[in-house]
């Protein structure tokens, strides 16, 4: 498959889930009558995966200053499996769940807010980046490698923190809107 194909099936993709993400969010597919007890629980889920991811992350960074490659790959590899896990639990919440608002009044809802949407801006972006930089990785040990390897780190700058601010961004996310769940 050539980079070109690569990269057409990476923006196919991220352009997919970014829909996907905002009719669920609209509320435009009928939800289901009887809401299953264990939506109300991904949002915990969902920070306990992001705050994984934020650590696996962190060891990964580790590890490939290290040179360990081999863990550095095992590592972003499992925090690229939490994070599609994480995508579909984020789904299935916000297609079945009642959004919770931030009480006007509350203090610090300025300041949720500005991490919010930043955090919403930066997850849809970071995707596409997400996927070639993998792509990338995982070509560098194959023809033409020295050349994925530069491509990879090069992409890495700007996916690797924006990512890892996503992580931690969604855990923090979590932190401030959780008292104001209602299930």
């Amino acid at each position: 498959m050539s980079d070109k194909t690569v990269f057409r099936i990476v923006m196919v993709v991220s352009i997919f889930v970014f829909i996907a993400v905002v009719i669920l969010n609209k509320k435009i597919l009928p939800v289901p009558e009887i809401i299953p007890d264990f939506v109300y629980k991904l949002p915990k889920l969902n920070a306990m995966i992001n705050g994984t991811c934020t650590l696996l992350l962190l060891l990964s960074l580790y590890m490939i200053k290290q040179k360990n490659i081999a863990v550095h790959r095992k590592l972003n590899i499992l925090a690229f499996i939490l994070s599609s896990l994480f995508l579909v639990s984020y789904i299935t919440y916000h297609w079945m769940a009642q959004e919770t608002t931030y009480p006007v009044d509350a203090p610090a809802r300025s300041v949720y807010f500005m991490i919010l949407i930043s955090h919403i801006i930066l997850a849809a972006l970071v995707l596409p980046l997400i996927l070639l930089s993998f792509y990338y990785g995982l070509k560098s040990q194959s023809e033409g490698g020295v050349e994925y390897i530069k491509k990879h780190r090069k992409l890495t700058r700007w996916s690797y923190p924006i990512w890892l601010y996503v992580t931690i961004t969604g855990v923090v996310v979590y932190v401030m809107i959780s008292p104001y769940y209602t299930h």
